[in-house]
């Protein structure tokens, strides 16, 4: 009777050395998400402390798309790093010491947030909600909660991180058998996580990048739209088409007790200024234009002395979150701020805020206030 020997293990291309390297890359991704995402929430909702300027124009463009490109380009690595470590996540005992205890829960809840965190994100890009919770406010809170295991599972892992990454990529552990390149290498799992991330990035890049729309095939917004800018909110699902086109639309504009009404061509009778501003969106996409119109410091000037003070914006729009917008001061003052009229030269269509729209440098589109009805200075 011949008895065989078992075939000695061979050494497979999961494992930490993989794990780690990905796991690196997608941190930073993690963390620009979290960065760039908290800046967009600060802006929107602004504590007390804190200051976002008007200038550069474009900042707001740069901050968001790297937040959607780097949350996109995460998807891949974080289904290469599961892809390395996933024997690891079965193995027994399921509770073991407390440092294991720590590992593991770190782990479960940084895996499920963060799959939370890209799915949903992914969806809000689509502009495609089948879930009933608010989205803004879950994706808000689940990012804090992302990096806190996040932070967990680098403390705990941390020996194993350094000692992986210390170790060449062929070198196979201390237990186990050398690495047989017939099958996957981890080089070439590395280079595959590196090529995946790179093509789905550059794969929504061009609703920032204008230069690189003509191969970003899964940006939903790419330059189409009305007058060559993409719409998010439509006059018809806004429900403002009647109001917007009434021959008795009036512009209120009030600065402490006094308040003056203004008519479409009287708005076009008061010194024009063009400005060309990006309208940048928190799905990601963004595309500049030519705005031409009234400056707001010039309107404010028109009703009364403006003393300073933050600026309230009300739409023609009856319902909605973002029917309303406040402008702060240093905005309201600067150069580039318009009660625009036009765009690319043309009348403002009625889908961008016809009959007139908020336009100000290095904010988010969901503040651009559409169909304007009125403008109060808060004191």
């Amino acid at each position: 009777m011949i008895v065989r020997k078992p075939a000695p293990e061979v050494s497979s291309a999961r494992g930490p050395e993989v794990a780690s390297r990905v796991g690196l890359a997608l941190g930073a991704a993690i963390t620009i998400c979290f960065v760039t995402g908290l800046l967009s929430h600060w802006i929107q909702h602004p504590p007390g402390w804190f200051w976002w300027p008007a200038d550069p124009v474009w900042l707001y463009r740069v901050t968001q798309g790297a937040h959607v490109i780097c949350g996109v380009a995460a998807i891949p690595l974080l289904l290469v790093k599961l892809w390395a470590v996933y024997p690891k996540l079965f193995q027994r005992p399921v509770i073991g010491s407390p440092l294991r205890i720590l590992e593991r829960g770190s782990i479960a809840l940084l895996v499920g947030a963060t799959i939370f965190e890209l799915s949903t994100g992914l969806f809000n890009i689509a502009q495609y909600y089948p879930w009933k919770f608010f989205f803004p406010t879950a994706h808000y809170a689940m990012a804090y909660i992302v990096l806190g295991a996040l932070v967990v599972h680098l403390a705990v892992k941390l020996p194993v991180i350094r000692e992986a990454l210390s170790r060449p990529l062929d070198e196979a552990e201390p237990d186990q058998e050398p690495v047989d390149h017939r099958h996957v290498s981890r080089r070439g799992v590395l280079k595959a996580a590196w090529l995946a991330a790179g093509v789905a990035a550059v794969a929504v890049a061009g609703q920032t990048v204008p230069f690189l729309r003509w191969v970003s095939l899964l940006a939903p917004r790419s330059g189409e739209g009305p007058q060559g800018v993409p719409v998010n909110r439509s006059a018809a699902a806004a429900g403002t088409s009647t109001a917007a086109l009434d021959p008795g639309y009036r512009l209120t504009v009030s600065i402490g007790g006094r308040s003056q009404h203004f008519t479409r061509a009287e708005l076009l009778a008061l010194p024009q200024t063009s400005a060309r501003l990006p309208i940048a969106c928190v799905e990601g996409w963004s595309a500049s234009a030519e705005w031409s119109g009234v400056r707001m410091r010039d309107l404010l000037a028109a009703v009364g002395s403006y003393q300073g003070g933050d600026i309230r914006l009300r739409s023609l729009e009856v319902g909605g979150i973002y029917n309303s917008s406040v402008l702060p001061q240093r905005h309201a003052l600067d150069r580039n701020t318009l009660v625009a009229l036009e765009i690319n030269g043309e009348t403002l269509d009625l889908d961008h805020g016809y009959p007139c729209r908020l336009i100000a440098p290095n904010r988010p589109g969901v503040l651009q206030t559409k169909w304007l009805s009125t403008i109060e200075v808060l004191s």
